[in-house]
């Protein structure tokens, strides 16, 4: 397998191929509670001036009402995606008053339930369903876990890349080779993305307040300050604390081709649960959730990674894979970065860079469902525990000292690195893997050992943390745009505005009931003619 992976290397390392190994397309989608100057749950509404959530290309909101979602367009420059998520912080603030970002995954201070505002999208029959669906998440899992923040990074190799690599195999670089590719890259990731919590993971510690809104069995301990912690811990935003469901654990989406990705999810949404049936659908004239099953929708699989492809209007994110294959993928297992402003960091960027054409690389054989469950429980172990010297994973049969297959990965990553810095005649990938280095020798180096020295050094609560970074970041970020302009941000606004207002006028004639019948009905459909 080694001889495989450098050979593939050394055809992407060509000389004729460094100007695609430059064209590495990326976009980051970041989200961030809005709290108060005094560091809990902001109740105000989601900012005019903003726009539309419903229909605004770059500033959304998620799950709640106050939490937004900065969105970046697709470039290929680190240093544009970061200067577009800079400007989308700046011009968000203008608007804000005194409200602030909060800069931690795990939430500010958190009081009662109520508190937590689901999000709310307009009128129309397609953003009464986006609120109806968050609805139904706060009865199935309760509203605390959905105001949690995280990171999601979207990648995809250009055209070129893949034409070589389909080269060295003597075939040809059509759809079904791109999309089997991004299925090799994706059953690597799974086992290997363990190496993202324990790097980047953030979320070591949580305030008091909102341990009270969970039925965690996760064992935590008291800081000297009074923050829960887990001693080791790295991500408890990616523990059963955060986003995970429990009615999930056993579907096993597969993903050795896109028809079983696509049937297992397509499964979820159909098949009734005894569970969520007890919540009720609609009962009067009042809807709880949109239907009783695994799934509501698709989007409600919680994975640290998905195959995704634009849609096109009226599909479903499964039909357009049927349509298309694979278009990128995306990464959902980042924490926000606390000590970034904007919660990601170039070297991040250029880390996730390297591992995800590691997972394209390395020869990607077929996952069983045992191994899909291996995969996971190791990633839950570093997720827990990944700052302990001692801790082991399954690898095959036997238990693998972590720091052994980091030594490993950190090998392969500088290959890659020196390609990259070849490519880009600098040396910027070999120097993030050199300063990442240093944490694979101390764990204490990572984000989530950083944050917790940071609590313990400055005697303080992660509330009070999370506060001050905030105001800090709130002074960096009242700065000129740099990449936008102001008018581009309110024509934005504006045309959000004015698109939402059509929508609303245009369901005026129609019922939301048959809306969502003949959503569904469509997106059980496998058929083009039935959509």
């Amino acid at each position: 397998m080694q001889l495989a992976f450098q050979q593939a290397l050394q055809q992407l390392a060509q000389p004729a191929n460094r100007t695609a190994l430059t064209q590495l397309n990326r976009g980051v989608e970041r989200e961030g509670l809005r709290i108060t100057s005094n560091g809990h749950l902001a109740q105000t509404e989601h900012p005019k001036a903003l726009g539309s959530t419903l229909t605004h290309p770059y500033i959304t909101t998620d799950y709640a009402e106050n939490l937004l979602e900065f969105i970046t367009p697709v470039a290929q420059s680190i240093e544009q995606t970061l200067a577009q998520l800079n400007d989308i912080h700046s011009y968000t603030y203008q608007h804000l008053g005194d409200e602030l970002l909060w800069p931690l995954s795990m939430p500010c201070v958190v009081g009662a339930a109520a508190d937590i505002q689901i999000a709310r999208y307009g009128s129309s029959h397609s953003g009464r369903m986006k609120t109806l669906y968050r609805r139904g998440l706060t009865n199935r899992y309760g509203g605390a876990m959905q105001i949690i923040a995280g990171v999601h990074y979207n990648f995809s190799l250009p055209t070129a890349l893949w034409q070589s690599l389909a080269n060295l195999q003597q075939q040809t670089a059509d759809t079904d080779f791109i999309s089997a590719g991004y299925l090799g890259l994706i059953r690597n990731y799974k086992r290997v993305c363990w190496l993202i919590p324990y790097l980047f993971g953030a979320s070591p510690a949580l305030c008091q307040s909102f341990f009270q809104h969970t039925n965690t069995t996760i064992e935590l301990e008291k800081h000297a300050t009074g923050t829960l912690y887990r001693p080791f811990g790295t991500s408890l935003r990616m523990s059963d604390l955060g986003y995970t469901n429990k009615e999930q654990a056993d579907l096993n989406i597969s993903y050795n081709s896109i028809s079983e990705y696509v049937a297992g999810l397509r499964s979820a949404i159909s098949t009734p649960s005894k569970q969520y049936a007890a919540i009720g659908v609609k009962v009067g004239d009042d809807y709880r959730q949109l239907n009783s099953n695994i799934l509501q929708i698709e989007n409600e699989f919680y994975s640290t990674i998905r195959p995704k492809r634009v849609t096109a209007a009226g599909e479903t994110p499964t039909q357009a894979l049927e349509r298309a294959g694979i278009e990128y993928i995306e990464v959902r297992a980042l924490d926000v970065n606390p000590f970034s402003a904007i919660g990601i960091t170039a070297e991040q960027i250029r880390l996730l860079d390297i591992l995800l054409l590691y997972c394209v690389l390395q020869p990607s054989p077929a996952m069983s469902k045992s191994e899909q469950q291996q995969t996971e429980s190791n990633f839950n172990r570093v997720v827990l525990d990944g700052r302990n010297p001692r801790l082991t994973l399954v690898c095959g049969d036997q238990q693998r000292p972590l720091a052994d297959w980091l030594e490993e990965l950190f090998a392969d990553f500088q290959d890659i690195a020196r390609a990259l810095d070849a490519a880009h005649g600098a040396d910027a990938y070999t120097q993030v893997i050199a300063s990442q280095y240093r944490a694979v020798l101390n764990p204490e180096l990572t984000l989530s050992g950083q944050l917790m020295r940071a609590l313990t050094d400055q005697g303080i609560d992660n509330s009070q943390l999370g506060l001050e970074l905030a105001c800090r970041y709130r002074q960096q970020l009242q700065q000129p745009l740099r990449y936008y302009s102001q008018a581009q941000f309110e024509h934005w606004s504006a045309l959000s505005l004015q698109q939402q207002q059509q929508r609303e006028v245009q369901d005026q004639h129609s019922r939301f009931d048959e809306y969502l019948q003949e959503y569904f009905r469509k997106a059980r459909c496998a058929s083009p003619e039935c959509r």
